[in-house]
């Protein structure tokens, strides 16, 4: 796992220092500098109105990572508090919240939320929750699964025979021990949220210019794919960078979490 995260801290390293490490302002338009190809001056090239094309891809990092951590953790606390009283009460909580899951499950996301995103024109901040509520689904599932199996352990029938209320056992002893499904769970959740925030973008509904996001620069881009292609090669290379990075923490949590 150390090389992908690795990788990952220093796009978020990158993303924090944006402000002193860009050679340019991202919005600084020098037209006499328009569609100029990747030089020592613009290491990536400059866009259709002389904006530096690596400054704005630092700067979109800070708006693409942000929502991707911030939904992650709106997807992550939603799903938490789900899937946990649905495996922990059973019965019919456990049936009306899981049925409720599964018919969100069934909703394809990116149309959802491009349809709330036209209607809505959402800020960062209000992308950041839409995307977070449309992503609570899979960590409700897992969350729910954890706390089923753990709920037969003997533990927490000490616990409750000791005199430990509902919230304790859920809070002191349940989630502790669910912790590492719930970082995988959380981990995945990050890159969903990157490639949700850069197709929303990407489509026109989501982080709009002036700012700048990965996903909103590629939707500049694709006008002048065959002529300028440096336009969306950086910003794609990025996504595809964090996204693997991502993934793969993910996935190593997940090996490690089988093998315990």
């Amino acid at each position: 796992m150390r090389l992908p995260a690795l990788v990952f801290a220093g796009l978020i390293a990158a993303a924090l220092a944006a402000p002193l490490v860009a050679p340019y302002a991202p919005e600084r338009i020098d037209l006499s500098m328009r569609r100029d190809a990747p030089s020592a001056a613009h290491v990536f090239g400059t866009d259709e109105l002389g904006r530096d094309v690596f400054s704005r891809v630092l700067y979109g990092a800070r708006v693409s990572l942000e929502v991707g951590l911030f939904s992650a953790a709106v997807a992550g606390a939603s799903g938490v508090a789900i899937g946990g009283v649905a495996g922990y009460a059973g019965g019919a909580v456990d049936a009306v919240l899981m049925r409720a899951t599964d018919a969100m499950l069934a909703i394809p996301r990116l149309p959802l939320l491009m349809i709330a995103a036209v209607v809505l024109q959402p800020s960062i901040p209000a992308l950041i929750v839409l995307i977070g509520i449309a992503g609570w689904m899979e960590t409700a599932r897992v969350v729910r699964a954890e706390f089923r199996t753990l709920g037969a352990a003997g533990f927490v029938e000490g616990a409750r025979a000791a005199g430990a209320g509902h919230a304790r056992v859920l809070v002191r002893h349940l989630l502790p021990n669910a912790a590492q499904a719930v970082a995988v769970s959380i981990t995945l959740a990050v890159a969903r949220g990157i490639l949700l925030e850069s197709a929303l973008s990407f489509f026109g509904v989501g982080v709009r210019p002036p700012a700048a996001s990965w996903g909103n620069m590629l939707y500049q881009a694709q006008a002048a794919l065959s002529t300028e292609p440096w336009l969306a090669l950086a910003p794609g290379a990025f996504i595809l960078m964090t996204t693997i990075s991502v993934s793969l923490i993910g996935d190593r949590l997940a090996a490690g979490a089988m093998k315990n």
